[in-house]
């Protein structure tokens, strides 16, 4: 049975020309490329604000197999359908769903696709509504076994009325992940913050998406004693320096 690195490789193709597709009229600038993390265990968190557009970026320019956790609804075409739908009305519109129906041949293909596929490929199912406890315990086996994941932090568009419409609350889950392989495994897994901006232009819309990755964190430095007390520490910890990432990226835009 092919593993999840050799199932990947054997889709590179496909998910390179996919990923070029979403991105089409972007262009990608990253900073900070000698801060990722090439082998051993790595969990990777990030703002998402660009849906399919944030994932495709990260295919393109993370140098190692990954693995990502995502809705459980891409598992299922029609679900996976309706998503797709969802985004384009949100972000364009009339003109989205007008897109949605002329697409549609072509989406159709990409739904069947995806979804048949992303178990394959090590894609970890999140349910939105329920337990993550299932994925937790997988993404730790991932992590047992030296793969990098990565968990996306928001909900896959902009929200204007937040703080800071770029970056949502950050959950726990990869400070909890990071606690219990310290604890379980005496392992302090790097945990590599990235920032996105840009992504959150519509598809088929030209744009530039910068990204920087930050060098990575570690749940050691930030240890308190207690569970609740360490893992609160680290995720806020997370959560400010891919805000400050993305005001180094907004800051360097303005003086360009």
């Amino acid at each position: 049975m092919a593993t999840f690195e050799e199932e990947l490789k054997k889709r590179e193709p496909i998910i390179k020309g996919a990923s070029n597709f979403a991105l089409l009229g972007k262009k990608i600038e990253i900073t900070g490329k000698e801060n990722f993390v090439k082998g051993g265990p790595n969990i990777i968190v990030g703002n998402h604000i660009g849906t399919f557009k944030d994932i495709a970026t990260l295919f393109k320019i993370i140098p190692r197999p990954t693995f990502f956790t995502a809705n459980r609804m891409i598992f299922n075409k029609d679900e996976l359908n309706y998503l797709i739908r969802r985004h384009l009305k949100i972000h364009m519109k009339n003109f989205g769903l007008l897109l949605d129906l002329v697409l549609s041949p072509l989406k159709s293909l990409a739904v069947n696709y995806v979804s048949a596929n992303a178990a394959k490929v090590g894609t970890i199912p999140v349910d939105l509504n329920q337990g993550k406890r299932m994925a937790m315990e997988k993404c730790q086996e991932y992590l047992k076994k030296g793969k990098a994941i990565i968990t996306l932090q928001g909900l896959g568009r902009v929200i204007e009325k937040n703080p800071n419409p770029y970056v949502g609350y950050f959950k726990r889950g990869a400070s909890v992940l990071s606690y219990n392989m310290y604890k379980e495994e005496g392992i302090s897994v790097p945990v590599t913050p990235i920032a996105m901006l840009g992504t959150q232009v519509p598809f088929l819309v030209p744009a530039k998406i910068r990204v920087k990755i930050g060098e990575p964190m570690y749940i050691t430095d930030y240890l308190a004693g207690e569970f609740a007390e360490t893992v609160d520490k680290f995720r806020d910890a997370l959560e400010k320096r891919v805000k400050t990432l993305i005001l180094d990226i907004i800051f360097l835009g303005s003086n360009l």
